[in-house]
């Protein structure tokens, strides 16, 4: 096993863990390595039912879990499928489910199998589509998903690593035609990102080396950006500041601030999206009242409130005040 794997995963020794388990090699090797590793985990498998292959995929999943004597979970994705979309409602489901099972089985955290490769093609693909440092910092090691721990231990791990250890064990695995199809821009990535180092002598390492940093960075600010937030926030989960302070910030941390306030307050999933902020912003440089990410934003003179959409817009005054302004 690999020790930076070892390593990740010691201090879950004595929790309850879940593990999605596709069938492909990547998610197979993950599931023998914890195994030997003696966590106490649980399968979760999930079939699409998109692929001739799902079925079989599916049984042999149960039975290598059995033969590991590993629980296991099969769902079954049902009804109506998406005509536009159908990759990214796959996943929604994919995670509804196994986060779902998690929940209402006080598991601690689920494990997925996403791997250095995986990593490494997130970055580029973000670095053709021109993103920001969010972008760029690729997967996290740990995120919270409908209230569940979503942990990758294999981030430090080559998929040439976890295909050899399964193929010296001759441990059986699937392969997806959809990661042959180069009409998938991350396909195109993997089949020519040798040229990388080939060309530009820009090895994996070094790449690994800059998203870990770019990693560090976004997690800085984000901790500097929630204590922003919450220096704003009343009791109710109403903001009220200054102008000064908003345009005081710079501007990347001003976006930020504004994106995981309104996302805060209105309680999405995610924040609005950046032109949308940017948009935002822009507006707030006078009197104003708007709703953006079921907020209603409004400026007054020099303040600034940020409340759910639905509430009283009026500012509160301190005690000493008799009026609202």
């Amino acid at each position: 096993m690999n020790q930076k794997f070892l390593d990740y995963i010691e201090n879950l020794r004595h929790h309850k863990l879940a593990i999605a388990v596709s069938g492909g090699v990547d998610s197979i090797c993950l599931l023998h390595w914890c195994k030997l590793a003696g966590l106490d985990i649980t399968a979760l498998h999930v079939n699409h039912g998109l692929r001739a292959a799902a079925d079989i995929e599916t049984e042999y999943v149960r039975d290598l879990c059995k033969k590991l004597n590993i629980p296991c979970q099969i769902f079954y994705w049902t009804g109506k499928k998406p005509a536009s979309g159908l990759e990214n409602a796959a996943r929604e489901a994919r995670y509804k489910m196994m986060t779902d099972f998690c929940r209402e089985n006080n598991v601690y955290a689920l494990l997925v199998a996403h791997q250095a490769d995986d990593q490494i093609e997130t970055f580029l693909m973000n670095l053709g589509r021109g993103s920001g440092l969010y972008g760029l910092a690729a997967m996290r090691r740990m995120t919270i998903r409908d209230g569940v721990r979503i942990l990758r231990p294999l981030l430090d791990v080559s998929r040439a690593e976890l295909r050899a250890y399964c193929d010296e064990n001759k441990i059986k695995y699937f392969i997806d035609e959809m990661n042959m199809d180069e009409h998938y821009t991350r396909v195109k990535i993997r089949k020519n990102r040798h040229l990388v180092q080939e060309k530009l002598g820009i090895s994996d390492a070094r790449i690994l080396l800059a998203i870990e940093n770019l990693g560090r960075l976004r997690d800085k600010i984000e901790s500097d950006v929630d204590d922003l937030v919450a220096s704003v926030l009343d009791e109710n989960n109403r903001a009220v500041f200054s102008d000064v302070f908003l345009f005081d910030l710079g501007g990347d941390i001003r976006l930020k601030f504004i994106g995981t306030l309104i996302q805060t307050v209105g309680g999405d999933k995610y924040p609005p999206r950046l032109n949308s902020l940017a948009n935002a912003v822009s507006r707030l440089h006078g009197d104003c009242k708007f709703t953006l990410g079921h907020c209603t934003l409004r400026r007054l003179n020099d303040k600034i409130l940020v409340v759910r959409e639905g509430e009283k817009t009026t500012f509160r005054k301190k005690r000493h005040e008799k009026k609202h302004i």
